[in-house]
């Protein structure tokens, strides 16, 4: 069951807080629902669940609509330019923001509903050719450029870690991750309030929060294997 689930990653949360000598409480638990049905998400939101993740504009936007209003909802996937304009002031936070370019548009969209959209820069952290995100090098200046517009608010870094079989061959990427999350937070830039690291999913989360994740992205552990996507 989902409840039980939720309740079992949880745990491993926690332990994995505790081995760090952390505070469980400073760690939160991201349900990836992409692709999952409406009715898995309820049964989700009956365990406790309100944070949910979604990689897609057009899966997210009748799901929102759908269920409970007190649900924050994550996008977490690539994010197009096209699509900003229909999650402007209704998410929780954008975990992807991967160029300087998408972040002036959202921060445009923004301004036209008179809202601020707070949002995470992703980072490439492992230099994978297949994935998008800013180069390590280049982030913080990044970072510096994007504080300068009014309609974002910077809380801080995601990363989307490689798949691999052994959690540990991650904590590397973790550890230099929450290394530039320091270095930005030491930047006091404005319109930033840093204070969230999002990495971590299914198969590594554990390692992630051991190496300072305040945010970790959990879908195959609650919801089971994806057998399906929804067009």
């Amino acid at each position: 069951m989902i409840k039980d689930n939720i309740a079992a990653v949880r745990e491993r949360i926690d332990a994995a807080a505790k081995r760090a000598g952390r505070d469980p409480e400073e760690i939160k638990l991201i349900a990836v629902s992409k692709t999952m049905p409406v009715e898995m998400l309820k049964e989700a939101y009956e365990a406790g669940q309100r944070d949910f993740g979604e990689n897609r504009v057009q899966e997210l936007v009748p799901k929102m609509e759908e269920l409970p209003a007190d649900i924050r909802w994550h996008l977490i996937g690539q994010l197009q330019k096209n699509k900003v304009k229909y999650i402007s002031g209704k998410t929780e936070l954008i975990h992807s923001v991967d160029s300087i370019g998408l972040a002036q548009f959202i921060d445009k969209e923004a301004k036209k509903r008179g809202v601020v959209s707070d949002i995470l820069l992703e980072v490439n952290i492992a230099g994978e050719k297949s994935k998008s995100g800013f180069n390590p090098e280049e982030v913080l200046d990044a970072a510096e450029q994007i504080s300068a517009l009014d309609g974002v608010r910077i809380r801080g870094l995601m990363t989307v870690a490689p798949l691999v079989e052994n959690a540990e061959d991650n904590r590397i990427y973790f550890r230099n991750l929450k290394h530039l999350y320091i270095d930005m937070q030491n930047k006091n830039m404005d319109n930033s309030m840093v204070d969230t690291l999002s990495m971590g999913m299914s198969g590594d989360f554990e390692v992630a929060v051991e190496e300072g994740a305040t945010m970790v992205r959990v879908g195959t552990a609650i919801f089971g294997k994806r057998s399906y996507e929804i067009t």
